[in-house]
This record gives C-alpha cells, structure tokens and sequence, in this order.
C-alpha cells in the first residue's frame, strides 16, 4: 500500500522504516531536507512539498500527518486538505486533543475526504517492538487503512483497533497518557522510599531488575526505570524537573466535565507542576503559618 507521510520526527522517521520493512510504499515529507534524505536512504520517495507528497500517490490517497499537535497540525492539514481529493484519507497520529479531532474531521468531511485519528504509543521503542495504535473514524476508512495499521503494530493481530467514531482514537489515548502519568508517580515515589532507608543500603538497580520477573507490578515501564538505574544507579545526572504533554491535563479537565474521579491521575499531574518550582511560595507560606501561630521552627533563607 502507499502511503503519504509528513513529519519526520524521530517518530515519524522511525514510523517510515517500520513500513518500509512491511513493504509499503512511502512518500515522505518534512521541512528538514536532512530528515528526509534520511528516511530516502531507507527506500522512501522525498517530496519537497505537500503538494509533491499529493502528486506522487496513486487515488484513493491516504496521508499521515505526524506533526506536534496543536498549530503545527492545524496549520499541515489547513494546507493538506486543498490538495486532496474525495475519497482520500488523512491519518493523524500526532497527541491531538481529541475536541480538536472531532472538529477537523468534520470540516474535511464536508470535501468527502475521511478522517482516521490515530492515538499512537512506543514512543522511540516503537520501530524495533511496534506501536500501540488505537484508532477514531470512520469503519470503512479503517479497514481500506488497516494493512498500515497492522504493519506499524508489534503483530498483524494485535496491538491495534478501531476504538469508535472521530474524536474516540485520540480521546482513548489521552487516558492512556493519564494512566501513564499515575503509574510513572507510584514507581517514583516506591523508589525515593526505598533510598530514604539509608541504613539498609538499598540497590535500587538491582531491586528494579528483580521485580521485571514474577512481580505483580513488572511492566515496561519497570523494564526502563531498571535501565535507567543500571546506566546511573543514583540518577545523578538528571533533575528533578518533569514536563508535561498536555494529555493530563486534558484527562483531568475531562474527570471534572464528567465528574468522574480521577485523584491518582490528577495527583500525578499536580507532582509534575512541583517539580518544577524551587523553593515554592506555597511550602514558605506553610512555614510561616506554622511559625506564626505556634513559634515552630522556621529556615531563614540564608540558612
């Protein structure tokens, strides 16, 4: 099948030479001519331009737009959507929000263009394990689509699937993200408790590693956490300072709309925007108010 790939990405480049080893037939594009020479020396057709991305596919077209979301994929499909035709298909596989999703897909159907929105996970992994691709829009348009879908997968029969209507695909994987950001908090803390009880001289590489096997709480995530221990056992080269995506934000927003709770996930978001800040107003204000109505103990901050 052939395939029309704009943004490379370490995502988008990687994305192209999984499909290229399933023996599809991409045409890549990128504002990087570096990236997409790249992708070239893998088999892929360079096109300079969306307009080149189009020419080169055979009708019916399908497009995948692997760009940052927000105004970088608004902006490509604004621009993308002139140069197809009826029939054609737009894949989009960037952490849109999945309002954004069900307004795009609307507009593109009015040209009779389909509209697939593909949340996808693997991150850098995926071109050597697979991507995890859950997928939004219409059934017919996924099933012309989903030779893709099974190539990009870790197997032809699972790792993929069509999870409802426009909208769905990205929505299922901002809770996917939310979910991540809890288990990602639950393993850090473990790991700051256990190094706390120094007395023990606790080998966190090595525990790490004991609990890929056997234990209720192995799981990649595991799997990388005993890797990043094992290169640097007390994580000193790294910060405390965690960013974040944006999906959290939009999982917990949507648990408020929905009143459903959410305190792990919402939690886990809130411990992200800590990370960030030295020396707090908020814990100055606990130490004063502690200090001004029971004359606690205070650290001046020349202390």
């Amino acid at each position: 099948m052939e395939l029309g790939m704009i943004g490379l990405g370490r995502l988008g480049g990687n994305m192209v030479q999984r499909l290229l080893r399933g023996g599809h037939n991409v045409v890549a594009h990128d504002r990087s001519e570096e990236a997409v020479a790249g992708v070239a020396s893998h088999g892929a057709s360079a096109a300079g331009s969306l307009q080149e991305v189009v020419q080169k596919l055979a009708a019916p077209r399908s497009v995948w737009v692997m760009v940052p979301a927000g105004q970088p994929t608004e902006s490509t499909i604004e621009a993308l959507v002139p140069l197809l035709s009826p029939g054609d298909t737009i894949l989009e596989g960037g952490n849109s929000n999945y309002k954004d999703s069900v307004r795009r897909a609307e507009q593109v159907a009015r040209r009779s263009i389909d509209y697939l929105d593909v949340g996808t996970s693997g991150g850098i992994w995926g071109l050597a394990e697979g991507y995890c691709l859950m997928i939004g829009g219409p059934a017919e348009a996924f099933r012309r689509n989903e030779s893709i879908f099974q190539t990009l997968a870790p197997a032809g029969d699972r790792g993929y699937v069509h999870v409802g209507p426009n909208g769905a695909g990205h929505y299922v994987k901002m809770v996917h993200n939310a979910i991540e950001y809890g288990l990602m908090e639950a393993y850090a803390e473990g790991f700051e408790l256990m190094a706390a009880k120094s007395e023990f001289q606790l080998d966190l590489a090595s525990i790490a590693e004991t609990w890929r096997y056997g234990s209720v709480v192995r799981s990649w995530l595991l799997d990388l956490a005993a890797k990043a221990l094992e290169e640097d056992p007390g994580l000193h080269n790294l910060q405390s300072y965690v960013e974040d995506s944006g999906e959290g934000r939009w999982a917990v927003e949507e648990s408020v709309e929905l009143a459903v709770p959410a305190p792990v996930i919402t939690l886990s978001l809130q411990q992200r925007f800590r990370s960030r800040q030295d020396q707090p107003l908020g814990g100055k204000v606990l130490a004063a108010l502690r200090n001004q109505f029971g004359g606690h103990a205070v650290k001046k901050s020349d202390d």
